[in-house]
This record gives C-alpha cells, structure tokens and sequence, in this order.
C-alpha cells in the first residue's frame, strides 16, 4: 500500500497566530484517513495547504512520492486532488453542470473553432449525479436547490475529476441522514477503488465508523495519528480538548415560567407552512425537530422577519406585532442566528470586533452627536468574545473570514448576545462546531434561560434537543404534526413524528398546537 499524501512538518501562520504547527500525517491510496479536533485546531488550515489555498511558511510535502509544492488551487485540481469544502464553493447564478464543469468544459472542433459540446457536458453531468443519487436536471440553476443538494453536487464535481486523494472537509453538516449514508456508501466505493480520502468531521460516530487512520489536532499540533481501531469516543474528545468532557449537555439551571414571551397563531404560507401555533414562555428552551423540508428554517425567517407569511399573528410580550421586519425584532430584542452564517450571519471581510457589535451599535453611540465610543465598543466585544472563548487574533484587526468554521460561529452567536435579547432564536447553533465549542454554546443557552430568555432551538440533531430542551415540538411539511415534554422524550417516538407514521395522540403524528 503506498502512500498517497505525505506532509512533513508543515507549519502556516496567520496573523501572529500559528494555525498549523510542525504537522507530520500521510494518507495511503484505499485508505480513509479521519481527521478531528476542535474548531480552530488547525484541521481545515493544514487541508488548504494541501489545496493549494495558502502555501506553507516552513515545511514540505510529498503527493505520490515526489515533491508537492501547489501555488494555487489550479495546481491540486491538475494533480486530480479534489477539495470539498464546508462552507459551499459553488456558483448559485450558474447551472449544475457549469458548476461541475467549471474547471473546464468537453469541446468539439479544434483552434480558435472549438465550440462547447452541450451534449457530453449533459450526458457527463447526468452520469456524475446519479452516482450520488441526484435526479435533477443538468440545467437546473444551484439557487434553486437545497443546501444538501448543493453538497452533493461538489461531491460530483469530485467523481467527475476522477480524484486520486478527494478531501472532505465537513461534507455532512447539510445532509439528511439519507444522503449522509448515500455519502458514505460513496466513500467506500471510491476507497475500493484505490482513491485516498480524508474525512474532517465533528460528528466523532461517523469517523469512527468510517475511517481507517485518525489523526487528531489540538492547538495546530498533531497528537497523534493512529489506526481506527485504537479509538473510541472517549479517547477521541479527550485528545481533542485535552481533558475528559464526562457529560456532553450541562444540567439545565432553571424551570419555565408561565409568562409568555413568543406566540404564533395560524401562521400560514401556501406551500410551506399551514396553521402553525407556537408558544416560547420565559426560562424556557423549545426545540424544534424536523426532516429536510419540514418548513422549520422557513418558519424562523417569518418569524423574525426575513420571508412574508398570508395570515395568522405574531405576539411578542403580549404585544401584536403589526409588520413583521428584522428591525423590528431587533426593536422587539428578538435575536436570529441563522444556519447560513456565511452569507447571511457575518460581514465575511469587516473585523470580528465590528461584527460582534454589529446589531449593538446605536447602545455605543453618543445620544447627540451618534459618534461610536469604540473604546466602549471594543471592551464588551471582547468580553463576549472571551465568554465563547473564541479563538483569534486581535479582533478590531482580523476579519471573520480568517476564522475557522466553528470560531465564525461563535462571532454570530456573540453578535447576538451583545443585545441581551429576550427571544433568541437559534437556526442549528452548533452545525459545524467541535464538541468542546458545543458544550459552551449549551451553556450559552442553559444560562439564557435561567436569565428569563426564551429560547427557540431548531436543530437537526435529535440528541442535542433532548439533551437541552423543556419541551420538543415536531414539524413535518409545513405542519406541527408532535409536542413532547422533556418527561416524555423519546427518539422513536419522535422520529414517528416527523415522518409523519401512524398511531394515536400528539406523539404519533397527530397536530399539534405547539403550546
């Protein structure tokens, strides 16, 4: 078996900061390397040198037993290594075929006459997204597809490159449980095939279950790279974090109160949701569960604002609200943190300082002239900032995109929290986040809660809401279709639910009024 990959040393700062820090791994062809650790360990960072994204400052590396040194992306795709980032690389405005031919279109024709072929581009594309089990039209636009689609879709920009080393960097944070495993059967195939993958995950189950060799990073440094087998969960935060986390949720603090703080009454959008009812009361974490599709995500972005609804109300406090807006939530001290941090989250090249204070500003600004105290500023920004204990350099100088995935996660929840909201709700807070970052996120929300905030916690990680919420409610295809309360948790029970199966009661597929 030889190896594929081999880095040596490698060492990559930024900012004063060192990202990566004298990392030794390799990667054998047939081989699944796993690779973990917690957000800002270095991980996505050592990928990118091996992209070809960043160039190392001290260190070498070897691809098929001969020096590797890429000065741009363009150098890994020609030497077939095919990159899938977390954050989705893909043109939206341009078609799925433009996207997996992007690199480079089949032509017919020759010199200054070569046009194009339409139809090897079409049969070519059909063939790549059936192999991760798209049916969807070559010329459909990427706008138009969900977020697990579009990842499928760099998946088969993947298998069209015919990769010899295909890194995966995050691949199942927008994926169904379905299309994950359609993932991982991919996976194996390409395995079986003789291609070298490696894998970067937070979900530790899914490297455990799939790789061969795991690698972990902690603080840029390489702990340890060892066979799968060597492995279990325990070790693997522990090598992570450097400690043992004994429960992976913090005991809740606090009871609801009766007091209401959020009420939806038959909210209704055609073809997304139908009569919904909802109610958030002070102190209390409501988790939202649903398939792909449910209209959980559509119904926060009505809530807060976002997206328009036909009829039904909003009740904030006790008070209608009239027209729904974002800066009326704002008004309202309503907070969103949505699931697409990048596009619609952060302000990706402004500083992390800035965006912390983002939503706060005018509580900074003189009442007379509106000048920003940025002395103030800058001390409660970086008060949040150490709460979260978010990983950076100075932050009225780094931009939010040199952070990691998980640390820029950290800047939206913080962004949040600066404005002391009353009503926070949370669209998949800990989607692509370590299990160390987690735990402080649940704390996070135990300690808002036990504050009088209400909490509306929408995840696609049945675990998590068990673990932290009062009470779970259920949609499926725009409905409510199950309320549970924490005493009567139960993943089957709720997983009927959502799918909408037969039985009696709220809890077997039943509407519910979400009170």
């Amino acid at each position: 078996m030889s190896i594929v990959l081999e880095t040596r040393n490698l060492t990559k700062a930024f900012f004063g900061i060192t990202a990566v820090n004298n990392v030794s791994i390799h990667v054998n062809e047939g081989e699944i390397l796993g690779l973990i650790g917690q957000n800002g360990a270095g991980k996505s960072t050592l990928m990118n040198l091996v992209g070809g994204v960043v160039q190392p400052d001290d260190g070498t590396m070897l691809y098929m037993g001969k020096p590797y040194t890429p000065r741009g992306p363009a150098d890994a795709t020609r030497e077939r290594i095919a990159f899938i980032h977390q954050e989705l690389n893909l043109f939206t405005n341009l078609t799925i075929a433009e996207n997996v031919f992007i690199e480079g279109f089949p032509t017919v024709g020759r010199g200054p006459f070569r046009l194009i072929d339409r139809g090897a581009v079409k049969k070519l594309t059909q063939q790549v997204l059936a192999a991760v089990g798209l049916d969807l039209s070559p010329d459909m636009p990427v706008d138009r597809m969900s977020p697990g689609e579009r990842q499928l879709v760099e998946i088969a920009k993947a298998l069209y490159l015919d990769a010899s080393l295909i890194i995966l960097d995050e691949p199942t944070t927008s994926l169904t449980n379905r299309e994950t495993e359609k993932l991982f059967e991919i996976m194996r195939q390409l395995r079986a095939q003789g291609k070298a993958l490696v894998y970067i995950s937070h979900i530790l189950t899914d490297v455990l279950a799939i790789s061969d060799q795991i690698a972990v990073m902690r603080d840029g440094q390489l702990m340890t790279q060892e066979p799968a087998s060597a492995f279990d969960i325990n070790r693997m935060i522990s090598l992570m974090v450097g400690r043992s986390i004994e429960n992976l949720y913090p005991p809740r603090t606090s009871q609801p109160q009766a007091d209401s703080l959020l009420e939806l009454r038959g909210i209704c959008a055609a073809g997304i949701v139908e009569d919904v009812n909802l109610t958030v009361r002070k102190g209390e974490v409501v988790g939202l569960f649903g398939l792909m599709g449910s209209g959980r995500t559509e119904l926060a972005r009505m809530l807060y604002g976002l997206d328009s609804y036909e009829r039904g109300d909003i009740v904030v406090k006790g008070q209608p609200v009239k027209r729904a807006s974002s800066r009326a939530s704002i008004r309202n001290n309503v907070a969103f943190v949505t699931e697409n941090r990048r596009e619609e989250g952060l302000l990706m090249n402004i500083n992390i300082a800035d965006n912390i204070a983002l939503v706060s500003l005018p509580n900074f600004a003189n009442p007379v002239t509106q000048v920003i105290n940025k002395n103030e500023m800058l001390s409660s920004a970086g008060q949040v900032a150490n709460l979260l204990q978010l990983k950076s350099g100075n932050i009225a100088l780094q931009p939010a995109k040199a952070l990691s995935g998980g640390n820029q996660q950290k800047v939206v929840v913080a962004k949040w929290l600066l404005s002391k909201p009353s009503i926070f709700i949370m669209d998949e807070p800990t989607r692509g986040i370590d299990v160390g970052a987690k735990y402080e996120i649940y704390g996070i929300i135990d300690q808002l809660a036990a504050a009088g905030s209400g909490v509306l916690f929408i995840s696609s990680e049945l675990e998590e809401l068990m673990g932290m919420c009062d009470r779970i409610l259920v949609m499926s295809r725009g409905e409510m279709f199950g309320e549970f309360q924490r005493s009567e948790f139960s993943q089957e029970a709720i997983l009927r639910a959502a799918f909408r199966e037969g039985g009696n009661g709220n809890h077997h597929g039943q509407r519910s009024n979400g009170q």
